[in-house]
């Protein structure tokens, strides 16, 4: 059975993610911050789902995370994320500091202390939820933009040097996903917004999930360093 890291697990996308992992016999571990409760299902359905807490966004949370968990992992997905809408003028120091911990501080050190198994067993799948707004920037949401764009730089030069040792480092990119972060958009935003979509809809946390495990199985053995596009065409 192989092993899976799933950080933020208790979203909308991660918890579709733990649950395919799930269906495809992986043990996963589990991690949430806040919303432990939404996992509850999952875990009484499958046994070898093992929740852990940790604050990502705080200085000691990777120590934490690292602590709970007791095997190595083949397939590390880091589907952790909070965004922050405003003006540039509008970002305090405390909000940035989060940005960086959550989405670039917290996954960097986590790949270094858990690669070395990779790397000494020569397979490994590391997979990055990243943006949409990671590849062109959006308005108004500039360090969550900034922070996504920074994981998909991440990706592409690990993925380089992790390449000799048949690891595989990979982003994925979704667009408008029907999830809590973007409950917060009004019905007529929202219509807006799929109206410019060419599939004229929003994405489902499955169809991103669908490419995680693609991703993270042997159909994807010769691919590294990409981003795949879960948008509906939405700025292809």
């Amino acid at each position: 059975m192989k092993t899976a890291l799933v950080t933020g697990a208790s979203g909308g996308i991660g918890k579709a993610v733990v649950e395919k992992l799930a269906k495809e016999k992986y043990q996963i571990f589990a991690h949430y911050f806040r919303n432990g409760e939404s996992l509850e299902t999952l875990t009484a359905e499958y046994n070898h789902i093992i929740p852990v807490q940790a604050d990502l966004s705080s200085k000691k949370g990777v120590e934490i995370l690292l602590d709970q968990m007791s095997a190595a992992v083949d397939v590390i997905v880091f589907a952790s994320g909070i965004t922050h809408y405003g003006i540039i003028q509008e970002v305090s120091p405390e909000i940035y500091d989060q940005m960086i911990r959550l989405h670039l501080t917290a996954p960097f050190f986590i790949t270094q202390r858990l690669v070395a198994n990779m790397i000494s067993k020569r397979n490994g799948s590391i997979i990055f939820i990243s943006s949409i707004w990671g590849q062109t920037g959006a308005s108004c949401e500039t360090v969550y933009s900034m922070v996504k764009g920074g994981q998909i730089a991440f990706v592409k030069a690990l993925a380089k040097e992790l390449a000799p040792s048949n690891i595989r480092v990979n982003a994925i990119a979704p667009g408008f996903i029907d999830t809590k972060m973007n409950a917060q958009f009004s019905l007529a935003e929202r219509k807006n917004i799929q109206e410019e979509i060419p599939m004229e809809r929003m994405g489902n946390p499955r169809e991103v999930a669908d490419a995680v495990v693609f991703l993270a199985g042997g159909g994807a053995s010769y691919i590294t360093g990409q981003v795949i596009s879960v948008n509906g065409g939405w700025y292809c």
